[in-house]
């Protein structure tokens, strides 16, 4: 069951990330609350992207909050990541109204 705080806050994350790196390089997938597109580099149109990253919905909020380094949570696996652009890093923690 989706949870509509989570979901808000997902959603509210992925709008800011959308902002900060606009684009359709990249897809991140917070399933089963939203997934975007967003970096610079060539549009993606159809099937897979070759640049996906993918996490649970607590991984992604203590990111975006900066509880949580890019880094240490792709190392620990909690973060599943392919492709040549899939590092968010240079773009978190993200700025968030309280």
């Amino acid at each position: 069951m989706r949870d509509p705080e989570i979901m808000n806050a997902v959603k509210e994350t992925l709008a800011l990330l959308s902002e900060k790196a606009p684009g359709r390089a990249i897809e991140v997938r917070i399933p089963p609350y939203a997934a975007i597109q967003c970096g610079e580099g060539p549009t993606h149109t159809r099937g897979t992207p070759p640049n996906v990253i993918e996490m649970k919905a607590d991984i992604w909020l203590a990111l975006a909050r900066g509880e949580k380094t890019w880094h240490e949570s792709v190392a620990a696996g909690l973060i599943n990541a392919s492709g040549a652009r899939a590092d968010l890093s240079e773009f978190l923690p993200l700025r968030m109204s309280q």
